[in-house]
């Protein structure tokens, strides 16, 4: 029942979406050209002539709107993630409707006409999509419209899915029951709450044929995995829509990259988005043009800062260190010196801590300020480093974690940076390790160039002073 009404929903989505492409262009016409609000010059074309171009228009922008999977269900789609693909699809249809004008030389069709039908195509689009979601929502929060599932195994897998679950009312799910074998009570508990035991895995085929649910998911423990393929077995021959929860999803991240080897399906445990050729050149030409440009244009606050690091004690004027980079290579970082000269011996010894005797007064202040790491410029530039990504360790404390904390070592895939996602988050200095690499893997396994941009931009407006800088 629930998919009939979702296909019809889809149907409706469709017929809806082509109406109100029809009326944002009459919308934009009647702006641009009948409305006076603008000046219409000599030589406009005719009503007919703008509404024309609806025959292509139409058909265009419902598939760019299906291949963004703005027609696929809404229970457990993120509002960010429709709202992205809303602009991806609309985007792309007033390029090509721009393209298209230019290509066939139809000069006299106003492109201003273009600009205001992508405003309000986007907020037809946004609108449409939020007021279903909002209907839904209610539907589904007064136990209308849900989706009955059972779940296979009893696991911390299903505790932590139930509780997905309970914290998202609005998806519409219902548990009926459970199936396992090795409990032998008749309930079991969930997430703040309750599921009974239905019987167990030979049971499920029995089941299936005579009760109507809308989805199967399967936590089975890891190893009851002998199981699976038969439980996979049942499910398909009854149709029935079944997902499975891996036990080794700890392991294995959200968004894993499966590859195929000669018909063989092969899961990489981890997906960095910076192994793309196209993607690392891109950032690499963006470190570059960055780092010649902040070479420049910060030249005179080279010289006053060194001029002044100079005046405070006695020693050279940067400061070098090894670090550990891309692929556990050790590379030089410079710095401009912010403490007393030292041994290697004390050097080592640790972090530096509040109000450590060792820093100068214009140390205290460009470490503040973190202008002692603006020489780290050349490191991107001779490509040590990257403007954005994981900051760089030395050797000693790489050895110390690599052991201690897991999956340390996975932020050596990528080149360090001079800040990251985890300093725009306050993990600079005496902070937590572990929850620095946990930003640092999100930044690893999540990249785009967006996000570099963000970083940049939170960087360079409430990044440099920080009061866990040292």
């Amino acid at each position: 029942m629930i998919k009939q009404n979702m296909r019809y929903f889809n149907g409706l989505f469709v017929v809806i979406d082509a109406i109100l492409l029809a009326i944002a262009l009459l919308v934009s016409w009647y702006i641009r050209i009948e409305s006076g609000l603008l000046t219409v010059v000599e030589g406009t074309l005719s009503f007919y002539q703008y509404m024309f171009p609806l025959i292509f228009i139409i058909p265009m922008y419902l598939f760019l709107y299906y291949f963004f999977n703005l027609y696929r269900p809404h229970r457990t789609k993120s509002i960010y993630d429709e709202i992205t693909n809303v602009l991806k699809a609309n985007t792309i249809g007033a390029l090509v409707f721009l393209s298209y004008l230019y290509i066939f030389s139809v000069v006299h069709y106003s492109r201003l006409v273009i600009v205001i039908f992508y405003f309000i195509t986007t907020i037809f689009a946004l609108g449409e999509r939020l007021t279903l979601r909002l209907i839904l929502r209610y539907v589904r929060k007064s136990h209308k419209n849900l989706k009955h599932i059972i779940f296979v195994g009893y696991s911390e897998l299903t505790m932590e899915y139930s509780k997905r679950i309970y914290q998202n009312k609005h998806w519409g799910y219902h548990v009926l029951g459970l199936f396992d074998n090795k409990t032998h009570r008749h309930i079991v508990n969930l997430y703040k709450g309750t599921a009974k035991i239905l019987g167990k895995y030979s049971d499920l085929e029995t089941y299936l044929l005579e009760n109507e649910l809308d989805e199967v998911v399967i936590t089975m423990p890891l190893d009851e995995y002998t199981e699976l393929e038969k439980i996979v077995d049942i499910c398909e021959k009854q149709g029935v829509y079944t997902r499975l929860v891996p036990d080794y999803y700890r392991i294995i991240p959200a968004r894993p990259y499966v590859e195929e080897i000669d018909g063989l399906p092969v899961i990489a445990l981890r997906n960095i988005p910076l192994n793309d050729i196209v993607k690392k050149t891109f950032k690499r030409v963006v470190d570059i043009g960055g780092a010649l440009f902040g070479l420049i244009v910060l030249s005179p606050m080279f010289l006053t800062v060194g001029v002044l690091v100079k005046l405070s004690s006695k020693g050279p004027v940067l400061f070098s260190q090894k670090r550990v980079g891309l692929n556990r290579s050790e590379f030089t970082m410079y710095k401009f010196r912010s403490m007393v000269v030292q041994t290697e011996a004390d050097e080592m010894k640790g972090w530096t801590k509040k109000n450590d005797p060792r820093v100068t007064t214009i140390g205290n202040f460009i470490r503040k300020t973190s202008l002692d790491e603006f020489p780290q410029l050349w490191n991107v530039l001779k490509g040590d480093m990257s403007l954005i990504g994981p900051r760089p360790e030395r050797p000693q404390f790489v050895e110390q974690y690599r052991d201690s904390i897991p999956k340390y070592m996975v932020k050596h895939q990528v080149r360090p940076g001079m800040t990251g996602w985890a300093q725009i988050h306050g993990l600079r200095g005496d902070t937590s390790i572990k929850k620095r690499i946990e930003y640092d893997l999100y930044y690893i396994e999540n990249w785009t160039f967006k996000m570099d941009v963000k970083i940049l931009i939170k960087t360079l407006t409430k990044g440099f002073i920080n009061k866990n800088a040292y």
